[in-house]
């Protein structure tokens, strides 16, 4: 077996020309926007050319809570996608795209590991085809004529105590949170109390993922809610005359990137939604492109279930009208043996006791998929250190809980070690047993709604929200906003807001620290516990060991 670091075999793929990729999926090469010979952006005609297709079917791939052992969703996802053509069937993946803040942070790339990998790695975990770029300049632009629109005598009289929009950047940046703007006296402005988030937790972004064409992202965009008058009105983005240009920087990244995998499959990786602070889904445009091209598409959502596959159902498939036939939840035996208490350093040792504890995890997974009317299937992503009897361990806890898990080689031997995974999953979708709907009616209060995922999902005992945010969910129902979904910011570690409290625990409570109205978006965020819009980078980053090798080729990404 091979020892090449992920990089490396990402270095050594045999990619083809992308124009051969986008023949598979019936994309002449007229419609592909090449990005060098690897990347290509579909064009919005084509796309509008494909409408009246019959839908593919769509699996949705998940993962029980991250650990520092790894799960591997990406890899999964990517294996699943492979595995399918494999099989004869015509399929797809769509990925989100990589944020340069965790690539040079705690992550390192995000693309796929061994020989489950989407190419060309370097430039997905870097600048790719600038979409990232686009959408915080879109951003900042919409920052710049605020501050810009006061200074010049404030005509729509905003009360700059109450300007709600704050400014991006792509990387983690803790000494960003939150900084005073506008000092240096009378040329620079009014000076007030501002500060960054993440380029992935932008509205801009979330837009960008959930409009359906050019028209929709910039009626959204101007739905922005950027700041208040005096007596409490909303100003909006076009109040201040922005959503033309913002849609103008955003047209070409509107357009989904097409790439491939190391098997020479069709991939599409577009939006870049964090899941913990976001809404943690592949643009909702990509992936309904590619159930107009293919038979299954494969796509993924951001970290462990109770966040990104929470919002992929209550969220993207409520919004664009989409329901997934099937769900794959990623699990490692690793991971099952650190929720069961067993130290990073020690996984190598056997210890099916510790297995068996860290199942719980792994358990109200399940249990909570199952509550949206979709049928679950457990991908036992292998590590040459798993035993089998920790395998089958898993597969016999999985069986108790009404569901089945198989042992996906994917890593180590691509689409060949998911051949089973593929021709289940692929069963299941075909047998449309799937009922989906989501968690949560769009008439509840915006409260009852935070109380439903913390009570189904997180399986928390009560939320905890002082009066000020009671007071503020109520004012936007008032003003019409009440039929929106949530979007939980928490941590992606624990079911709870704790990030250290692994398996499975209750008894806990949820604090709401803050609530932002995401109105172009359409969907309230609820910011829990100590969790950040803006990450800070960690002792170590792994920026420090990212640099040029004597060939020039990037070294470090992994």
């Amino acid at each position: 077996m091979s020892h090449k670091s992920d990089i490396e075999i990402a270095r050594d793929a045999s990619k083809r020309p992308i124009q051969e990729i986008g023949a598979k999926l019936g994309i002449d090469a007229d419609h592909l926007l090449p990005y060098g010979h690897d990347k290509a952006k579909v064009s919005q005609d084509f796309i509008n050319s494909v409408q009246g297709n019959t839908d593919g079917k769509l699996i949705l791939v998940t993962a029980i809570n991250p650990t520092p052992a790894g799960e591997g969703k990406t890899t999964t996802t990517v294996g699943l996608g492979d595995g399918l053509n494999r099989i004869g069937k015509r399929a797809a993946v769509c990925i989100r795209e990589a944020s340069l803040g965790p690539c040079f942070g705690m992550k390192g790339g995000a693309a796929g590991g061994g020989y489950a990998q989407v190419v060309p790695m370097e430039e997905m975990n870097l600048h790719f085809t600038g979409d990232f770029h686009a959408i915080t300049s879109a951003h900042n632009l919409l920052s710049a004529m605020i501050d810009n629109h006061i200074y010049w005598g404030n005509e729509l009289g905003i009360d700059e105590r109450r300007i709600v929009w704050r400014r991006v950047m792509d990387m983690n940046d803790r000494a960003l949170r939150d900084v005073v703007v506008g000092l240096g006296g009378v040329p620079n402005g009014f000076s007030r109390q501002t500060g960054f988030d993440i380029t992935v937790a932008s509205e801009v972004m979330a837009i960008l993922c959930l409009a359906r064409d050019l028209g929709d992202l910039e009626k959204r965009l101007g739905d922005i809610i950027v700041a208040y008058t005096r007596e409490r009105e909303p100003i909006y983005a076009r109040d201040i005359g922005a959503d033309g240009a913002m849609t103008v920087l955003l047209k070409d990244a509107m357009q989904p990137n097409l790439v491939q995998t190391l098997e020479n499959n069709p991939a599409f990786v577009h939006g870049g939604p964090f899941a913990n602070i976001a809404h943690g889904c592949n643009s909702v445009i990509a992936t309904t492109t590619a159930l107009k091209l293919a038979d299954y598409v494969v796509t993924e959502a951001g970290f462990g279930a109770d966040l990104g596959a929470e919002k992929f159902m209550n969220i993207k498939c409520r919004k664009a009208g989409l329901a997934p036939d099937c769900v794959v939840l990623v699990a490692t035996v690793r991971a099952m043996k650190m929720n069961g208490g067993v130290a990073k350093a020690d996984l190598g040792a056997e210890n099916v006791d510790a297995v068996n504890e860290g199942c719980a995890n792994l358990g109200r997974h399940i249990g909570n998929l199952k509550q949206f009317g979709v049928p679950v299937v457990v991908a036992i992503n292998h590590f040459v250190t798993d035993t089998d009897a920790e395998v089958q361990a898993v597969k016999d806890y999985v069986a108790t809980q009404g569901s089945e898990a198989i042992l996906c080689q994917h890593w180590a031997k691509g689409s060949e070690g998911t051949e089973e995974l593929a021709t289940r999953v692929a069963e299941i979708a075909e047998s449309g047993v799937s009922q989906f709907a989501p968690l949560y009616r769009d008439d509840l209060s915006l409260f009852e709604k935070i109380e439903r995922i913390a009570t189904a999902i997180y399986r928390a005992d009560e939320v905890l929200a002082d009066k000020k945010i009671r007071d503020q969910l109520r004012q936007w129902e008032e003003a019409g906003f009440g039929h929106l979904p949530v979007c939980m910011a928490k941590t992606q570690y624990s079911f709870s807001t704790d990030p250290n409290l692994r398996g499975a625990p209750t008894g806990h409570s949820v604090p709401v620290r803050e609530v932002r109205l995401s109105a172009g978006a359409g969907f309230v965020v609820v910011i829990c516990g100590e969790i950040m819009t803006m990450p800070g980078l960690p002792r170590k980053p792994a920026a420090l060991e990212i640099g040029l090798n004597d060939m020039g080729q990037i070294e470090g990404l992994f």
